[in-house]
């Protein structure tokens, strides 16, 4: 019995002190920034018949669809060129800003709000890795993903040594991006494009309190049309909180508490990535054990031959001309997919199929010509990744980065110590976080 407590303990006192696997979010918020940034780079010249007023599936269509289906698209407010043009922008935008780390917890939603938007916008244009990117934007609102490898970071870090040094540091930016977003969901509310069934039942409600409006929002935001609505008020009264904690309390008691919050709900979100990898992986590789062409060992070799899957044909041909070679990819992609959840406690074989894995999906991107989907897996794959291999890739590149700035002439930044994360909570008053 006491053994059992003290592992319960053990086990609260883990998921509650500290927002686990810093690196490993921190890589998985690169990665799927990166990727979604790059498709949106390389579909810019055709963004209009994608996602745009040009595109198969009309405005029209759109309307009708999201009113049956009640997902969330920012694009649905307005048809206008001007309009769409802003979102995309913004998409991309965010994603920079996600990637390198500034102002994460902001960025995140904004992130969100940008794939959510254009993915809804045209459902049919979408794959496999976009789904997986769909499903991940929505869980990094929950992580604290820039723990390491940020801006934040480093704004931290520098922050904590001017302090030391008994300097005052007011953090400027933070405010502003907090007062202007409040703003933009202010006026999107009143206007009825963000918690419209909210706005229909306060107004019959005549005389409700504002509490009662309160539970009128939260009840239609778990009935399914205001989930996003209310995650974006969420996030935006959060920010609020810390800024107010941080500054008025006048003990730690508080801010404690709001931080172990924030670890509690990173820490699930880190476990549903966790999850969501293994199920995607594991369903995959049961309903291929079903397909006769994937028992009878030939099932890779067509897709080689499809002139769709086809950027480099020799190459095709090439991979597909050795029988065994074709058997031995079939079965080690089923095998592979069916065993990689159930190898997690067992480390050195886990990291052995990971790598199997990243490997795989780097052929699909160059032989299939399938990049973003294959890179949308490996950054989904990264959750797995072993923090000290992380750490060394860190320290290469930090090491990459100071030969590069010395062969420029320029010192650059001081490159970042292989040191404890840094906390997301706000600093002490002086300064505030976003």
């Amino acid at each position: 019995m006491n053994r059992f407590s003290l592992a319960v303990s053990g086990a609260i006192a883990r998921v509650t002190e500290a927002a686990l696997g810093p690196y490993q979010t921190a890589v998985i918020r690169i990665g799927f920034a990166a990727t979604w940034l790059l498709f949106l780079l390389r579909e810019f010249p055709h963004r209009h018949e994608l996602y745009g007023p040009d595109g198969p599936w009309s405005w029209d269509l759109g309307r009708q669809l999201i009113d049956l289906n009640h997902a969330f698209t920012v694009l649905m407010w307005s048809d206008g060129g001007v309009w769409f043009e802003s979102v995309y922008l913004l998409a991309a935008l965010s994603a920079v800003l996600l990637m390198l780390g500034w102002r994460t917890r902001t960025m995140s939603v904004l992130f969100m709000v940008g794939v959510l938007s254009l993915q809804n916008r045209s459902v049919l244009m979408g794959d496999g890795g976009d789904n997986v990117l769909h499903l991940m934007s929505v869980y990094l609102v929950f992580t604290r993903c820039g723990q390491v490898w940020s801006l934040d970071a480093r704004r931290e870090r520098r922050t904590a040594a001017a302090r030391a040094r008994g300097e005052w540091v007011a953090d400027r930016a933070g405010p502003v991006l907090w007062g202007v977003s409040g703003l933009v969901l202010v006026a999107s509310t009143l206007a009825g494009k963000l918690g419209e069934d909210w706005m229909l039942k306060a107004t019959e409600s005549g005389g409700a309190s504002a509490p009662e409006l309160v539970w009128t929002f939260l009840v239609s935001a778990l009935n399914g049309p205001g989930m996003v609505p209310a995650l974006l008020w969420s996030a935006w009264a959060v920010q609020g909180l810390w800024w107010l904690v941080g500054h008025r309390a006048r003990s730690a008691q508080p801010r404690i508490l709001l931080d172990v919050v924030a670890n509690i709900l990173h820490n699930a979100a880190l476990l549903v990535i966790m999850v969501e990898a293994c199920l995607i992986y594991a369903t995959a590789g049961w309903y291929k054990i079903q397909g006769s062409r994937w028992q009878d060992g030939t099932a890779v070799y067509y897709p080689l031959h499809l002139d769709y899957f086809s950027p480099w044909p020799a190459l095709g041909d090439l991979m597909s001309s050795s029988g065994t070679l074709v058997m031995l990819v079939t079965y080690g992609t089923v095998l592979v997919q069916v065993a990689f959840p159930f190898t997690l406690l067992n480390r050195r074989l886990k990291n052995a199929l990971l790598a199997l894995m990243i490997t795989e999906h780097a052929v699909i991107a160059v032989v299939l010509g399938l990049p973003f989907f294959s890179l949308a897996m490996i950054a989904a794959d990264a959750v797995f990744l072993p923090t000290t291999f992380l750490r060394r890739l860190g320290a290469l590149a930090a090491r990459a980065r100071g030969r590069l700035f010395r062969r420029t002439g320029n010192a650059g930044p001081p490159p970042d110590r292989p040191a404890e994360p840094v906390p997301e909570h706000p600093a002490p008053a002086g300064g505030t976080r976003t």
